[in-house]
């Protein structure tokens, strides 16, 4: 099989989290920094079944294409669940865990991007009313 590249491995990821609803997903390029891998993706959950819920689909996702983490941290019950796929670190946070600890600020500088479910190429069209004719001429 195909070794996965960075910017595939990362789609991945992203989309794996994206789509157990994960929030503020984001990505932080630490390729210019000195750091022990190239980029942090940063994810919420609302609970610790969601956020053990999207760290699983992760793992399967990329399982698929025979990509195992490295190391985890973390349990099923934890509020910060880590995936260390090498050059990409997945951290999957409780939201007061999140905000506690604080990865974005703490790598201010750091280029961020923030990553959004791909849309499905449909448009949404807003909805017309018709204007009531008024009485008076």
């Amino acid at each position: 099989m195909k070794h996965l590249t960075v910017k595939k491995k990362i789609s991945l990821i992203a989309k794996a989290a994206l789509d157990k609803k994960a929030k503020d997903v984001i990505l932080l390029d630490l390729r210019k920094l000195p750091s022990l891998c190239d980029y942090f993706l940063i994810a919420g959950g609302d609970s610790t079944t969601q956020i053990a819920s999207i760290a699983e689909n992760i793992e399967q996702k990329l399982l698929m294409h025979n990509c195992r983490p490295w190391h985890k941290e973390g349990t099923a019950s934890a509020l910060w669940l880590l995936l260390d796929y090498g050059d990409i670190v997945v951290h999957i946070f409780y939201k007061d865990t999140r905000s506690y600890y604080n990865l974005e600020k703490l790598w201010y500088d750091a280029p961020q991007k923030k990553l959004e479910p791909e849309s499905n190429g449909k448009k949404k069209v807003k909805k017309r009313t018709r204007r009531k004719a008024s009485a008076t001429p």
